[in-house]
């Protein structure tokens, strides 16, 4: 992409020169990356590649080494609180209260975010991710999927500008997963503006607009998702990533 396309696009994320140390060891070296508003971005990479670590900094639950982001035009060092209400997250951990309901979760969650008319927002999320039949069903009782589209469903509450998600496939059987895909792709459909870091190929490759692959803390690829087919994005990932 030339500077001047770039000058043009509003960056709904955008990363410059980002690095993490844990000590002396590099997580994240010098990332640079941009999501445009509306654009569903697949980061692959395999395990220890950084991808939890950019997620966690994005989501300013983790302070960067060096290096700058911004998420919704908020720099994530010094505007983190207001970060925090314009984004939603949901990590291979639902972050639910087993002891409540679907509902009641919800509940919680949305006077937390002061979400308006929360009953018919919840009725409205309950229903896109497809737990409308058991929604006054404690969480403990429910699927790992059905915990997952949940906590997709919680994220998505107050209508964040962005939505992190960090490996949500993770410990989820087939028609669980494809579940799951189903409410993902409605996403980019409607050009929500989200960041998908995950090792299934398959998946990422479905539903997003572009791709990314993360490798020993570096993006070592990126390119649109229509430019190639599934087969060329396996080689790829093998190229820069190893077999994953």
């Amino acid at each position: 992409m030339n500077s001047g396309a770039e000058q043009q696009i509003q960056w709904e994320v955008e990363v410059k020169g980002l690095s993490k140390y844990f000590g002396p060891r590099p997580a994240l070296r010098g990332i640079n990356l941009g999501i445009a508003r509306g654009e569903f971005l697949a980061l692959f990479g395999p395990n220890g590649a950084g991808k939890t670590t950019l997620i966690r900094i994005l989501a300013t639950l983790l302070p960067p080494t060096a290096g700058t982001a911004k998420v919704a035009g908020k720099d994530i060092r010094r505007e983190g609180e207001g970060i925090r209400g314009l984004i939603g997250f949901v990590s291979h951990l639902p972050l639910l209260y087993d002891n409540l309901t679907a509902r009641e979760n919800l509940s919680f969650f949305g006077r937390l975010y002061s979400v308006l008319d929360l009953e018919a927002r919840g009725d409205e999320l309950l229903e896109e991710v497809g737990l409308t039949h058991r929604q006054h069903d404690l969480v403990r009782t429910y699927s790992r999927g059905m915990q997952q589209r949940l906590a997709l469903a919680r994220a998505l509450l107050h209508d964040p500008a962005v939505l992190l998600l960090d490996e949500p496939y993770s410990g989820l059987d087939p028609q669980a997963v494809e579940r799951l895909q189903e409410v993902l792709a409605g996403l980019a459909r409607r050009n929500k503006t989200v960041l998908l870091a995950t090792h299934n190929l398959e998946e990422g490759f479905e539903i997003s607009h572009r791709l990314a692959i993360l490798a020993q803390g570096r993006i070592v690829w990126e390119g649109e998702r229509d430019a190639l087919d599934r087969q060329e994005l396996r080689a790829l990932y093998r190229q820069y990533a190893g077999a994953g």
